[in-house]
C-alpha cells in the first residue's frame, strides 16, 4: 500500500517540513512512497531544508535507517550540523512554509498545478497548499 508523507506545516523541535522529509525517507525504504515523489527525493525542498542544517542527505538516511525518532534525528542533525535558534527557525519556517508565493519556485508550482488540474485555484499561492489539496489534506 503506497502512503502520503506527512503535512509540510508538521513540526519538530519548532521546525516545519522536517518531519515530512524523514516520512519520505521512512516511507520510500518501506516501498511505500507513490512512485511520484522518488524523482525528488534529497532534491528541492529535501535539500534546502538539510542545507539549512548543514548536514548531508545521506548522512539523515543512515540516521533514519538507524531507527532514530524525529527529534532524535534532528538534533543529530544540530550536533553535526547547525543547532537552530529562535531566530533561525523563524528564518527557515517562513522562507519554506511560502515556497512558490512571488519567487523563485513560482513557475513550479504553476507546473505541478497545471498537472494535478489545479491551474483555476488561486487560492492555491504556495507549496504548502499545493501539497494539502493534491495530498487531500484539504479541499
Amino acid at each position: 500500500m503506497k502512503t502520503l508523507p506527512r503535512s509540510g506545516y508538521d513540526q519538530v523541535g519548532g521546525m516545519v517540513y522536517f518531519p515530512r522529509l524523514l516520512d519520505k525517507i521512512r516511507l520510500h525504504d518501506r516501498g511505500e512512497l507513490p512512485a511520484d515523489y522518488h524523482n525528488n527525493l534529497g532534491k528541492g525542498a529535501d535539500s534546502w531544508c538539510l542545507h539549512h542544517l548543514r548536514v548531508k542527505y545521506e548522512d539523515v538516511r543512515k540516521r533514519v535507517a538507524e531507527g532514530l525518532s524525529d527529534e532524535q534525528v534532528l538534533q543529530w542533525c544540530y550536533a553535526k550540523g547547525r543547532a537552530q535558534e529562535e531566530f533561525d527557525l523563524m528564518i527557515w519556517n517562513g522562507f519554506i512554509t511560502k515556497l512558490g508565493w512571488n519567487d523563485h519556485a513560482s513557475g513550479r508550482l504553476k507546473q505541478v498545478k497545471e498537472s494535478a488540474g489545479l491551474q483555476n485555484r488561486e487560492d492555491i499561492t504556495t507549496m504548502f497548499q499545493f501539497f494539502e489539496v493534491d495530498e487531500g489534506r484539504k479541499s
